[in-house]
């Protein structure tokens, strides 16, 4: 069976013996790109987050059949022309991840939630950024989420001044 999406801006058809398989392996496998990473299997832990038509999605329960004519964006994605995402900076910033692992799903939830939400409060955060980080950078993930929330703000009152 083959899928076909646009991932990242590019068009894209993927081959899988079974449409009912995670999109996860798909883009991980099938399109190379590594940034989306497994955890857990069962949308739990959310280190497989990407976005679909602009929802964070957890791509190890989100079969590849239902990706197909969607507009797909992974970490590797987020970025634009060579600039990073505010929520990209802004874990930088704030020196956000430990061993790594979980961030790319954590920045994919976060850079959703700021779309819908684009000054979030402590308890906005609490309800919307349900990922699990083994290392427990918890403090400096919240620290780097109103940072981006800043610098999202500061890069969108520019843009429409320009």
């Amino acid at each position: 069976m083959k899928v076909s999406f646009n991932i990242n801006g590019e068009q894209k058809t993927v081959e899988v013996s079974d449409g009912n398989s995670p999109l996860l392996w798909a883009i991980r496998d099938g399109v190379g790109l590594k940034g989306t990473k497994f955890g857990c299997g069962k949308a739990a832990c959310g280190a497989c987050t990407i976005h679909v038509d602009g929802n964070a999605v957890r791509s190890c329960s989100f079969p590849v059949r239902m990706a197909e004519g969607k507009e797909i964006t992974t970490i590797e994605g987020l970025s634009n022309d060579g600039v990073l995402h505010p929520v990209q900076q802004a874990w930088m910033d704030e020196v956000v991840p430990q061993c790594g692992y979980c961030q790319p799903g954590f920045m994919m939830a976060t850079a959703a939630m700021l779309d819908k939400i684009p000054n979030p409060t402590d308890e906005d955060i609490d309800n919307n950024i349900i990922n699990v980080c083994r290392c427990g950078t918890y403090y400096r993930m919240r620290k780097a989420i109103h940072r981006a929330a800043e610098l999202n703000t500061k890069k969108n009152n520019s843009e429409s001044t320009q």
